[in-house]
Formats: structure tokens, C-alpha cells, sequence
């Protein structure tokens, strides 16, 4: 955790230094200074600093809690069958391989093969199974699909992800609003206070500067997904990941709501045009990666 925080700071001072250099490089401040309506760069990367991390970070604090309000997850607390305790001891075994707690473990119903972990601690996390993929698959391969869970929660995936989704954020924001202000001072020449033209191009610069963001972030995902399913084969074999992972490509893989589709098994869609926007990399890709390792 030090190591990622450390990390997160430095890429942080990175990029204030990066963008003030290229910022004088390219002349921009002096363009804006010689008219006399300058921009404040400090202020705005603090405000994008507040407004991009905090988005992030209340989202990660409230993961579990929308994570089962909008799947409708029913948190194990006393096993009421055999097959719930044969699941909270298997993520008890697992949890305790990978050296983490117990994470809360819950079932959702949904006839769609998937699960998912999240929580804003790797010590306080949340593994939940959908009840078609308890239906559909044999244990070893269940198993297989909650060791990657755990791998998840484990390695911090889900704070990492918050981490870059802030760095972007901060990006999107400062740009924008960098860009907003070129367009109402420098190229509409208006002086008294911003104007149409600011508010304008600050919505079309986000839009655009979202998009490729996500790019980024997506393709983070995709890695965290490959290292999801190394971590499955060192806490249960390769074998049983590859042919869950086979499953889920026979069958019908879940669509989780958009805010877990990072965390899930299956990810989101496959068409290849929308390949750079996928959380998790096509399934014959992990199979191929798995068998490789």
C-alpha cells in the first residue's frame, strides 16, 4: 500500500511539472498574460485535484454499498444451505492464501454466468457470485472464478483503478477548463467575465478528453485482468480458469452495471470496434495468456 501511495504522489507532482514545462514551451501563458487575462494554473490544477480525486474516492468508500443496491447481493452472514458454506469456506481458504480477510461474501440473483469483488479496502472487501453461474459451473471451476475475485482484492485493483481514474480525471478537468478559457479570451476576445463560448468549449473539450480517458483507464483494466487470472492459476491451477474461462465463452458471460464491469469475470461487450473501450480482453486472449504462463 505505501509502494502504490508513493507511486500515486509522484505521478501526481509528475504531472504538475509536466504540464506547467509544456505549458511555457508552448507559449500558452505568455499568450494569455500579454492580454492581460491570465489564468491562475495553480488554482486550477488544485481545483481539478479536489474535483477529479474526490469523485473517485467517493466512489470507491461507497463501492459495497451500491455494488449491492444495484445488483440486489444477499451478504452470506449464516450460511442457510450446504452450498453456501461449501462457498464462504472456499473464499475463507482463498482469502487466507492471499493473505488478506475474509471478505463479505454475497449472491445475487441473476441467471447470467458471473461475480465480481470491490470494496475500498483489500482487508474489507466484497466477493459476490450470480446464481446462474452456481447453477452452470462445476466447483473446480467456481473455484477457478473466486480465486480470481480474490486476486482482484488482493493485488488492490480496486483502489489502483480509483488512483488512475483520479489521474485522469485531474487531466480532463484541468484541460477542458484550460481550453474553455483559450476559446472565450483568446479567440472570442472577451474580457469582462466568461461567456457562452467558455462554457461551450469546456462541455465539447470534457466529451472529447472523457473519451480518451476512458481509453486509458480500460486499458488498465484489461492488465489488471490478465495479472486477476495469473493470480487464479497460482491460488487454484491453471487448468480450472481455463475451462471456466471456456465456459464463459460457450455460454453467456453477464453484463454487470457499469460502475463493476472492472471488477467482474466477464467484462462488458465484444465487438472488436469497441475493443479499446473493454474492461476485460477477449477471452481467447486470457485463455492464450494462461496457457503461456
Amino acid at each position: 500500500m505505501l509502494k502504490r501511495v508513493a507511486l500515486f504522489l509522484a505521478t501526481n507532482l509528475a504531472v504538475i511539472l509536466v504540464l506547467s514545462i509544456v505549458l511555457r514551451l508552448l507559449g500558452v501563458d505568455s499568450i494569455l498574460d500579454e492580454r492581460n487575462v491570465g489564468i491562475n494554473y495553480e488554482a486550477l490544477l488544485i481545483l481539478s485535484l479536489v474535483i477529479g480525486f474526490g469523485g473517485s474516492f467517493i466512489s470507491l468508500a461507497i463501492s459495497k454499498w451500491m455494488a449491492k443496491r444495484s445488483t440486489g447481493a444477499r451478504v452470506i452472514t449464516q450460511p442457510a444451505s450446504p452450498a453456501e458454506s461449501w462457498l464462504t469456506s472456499t473464499v475463507e481458504r482463498q482469502a487466507r492464501q492471499a493473505g488478506i480477510e475474509m471478505p463479505e461474501v454475497a449472491i445475487y440473483d441473476s441467471p447470467d454466468m458471473n461475480a465480481f469483488a470491490t470494496g475500498a479496502r483489500r482487508n474489507a472487501a466484497l466477493v459476490a457470485v450470480s446464481t446462474g453461474l452456481l447453477r452452470s459451473m462445476p466447483k473446480e471451476e467456481i473455484e477457478a472464478v473466486l480465486a480470481h475475485e480474490i486476486s482482484h482484492v488482493a493485488n488492490g485493483d480496486m483502489v489502483t483503478m480509483t488512483l488512475i481514474q483520479g489521474v485522469v480525471n485531474t487531466f480532463v478537468i484541468f484541460l477542458s477548463r484550460l481550453v474553455g478559457h483559450f476559446v472565450d479570451r483568446v479567440l472570442l476576445r472577451n474580457e469582462s467575465g466568461y461567456g457562452i463560448g467558455y462554457f461551450g468549449a469546456v462541455i465539447v473539450a470534457q466529451l472529447v478528453l472523457g473519451i480518451l480517458a476512458s481509453i486509458i483507464v480500460m486499458w488498465v483494466s484489461r492488465l489488471r485482468e490478465f495479472r486477476a487470472d495469473a493470480g487464479s492459476a497460482q491460488l487454484n491451477g491453471r487448468e480450472p480458469m481455463i475451462k471456466a474461462l471456456s465456459r464463459l465463452e460457450r455460454g453467456r458471460p453477464g453484463e454487470l452495471p457499469q460502475a463493476l464491469q472492472a471488477f467482474g469475470i466477464s467484462g462488458g461487450g465484444k465487438r472488436k470496434m469497441m475493443r479499446l473501450f473493454m474492461s476485460h480482453p477477449p477471452i481467447p486472449e486470457r485463455i492464450e495468456a494462461l496457457r503461456r504462463s
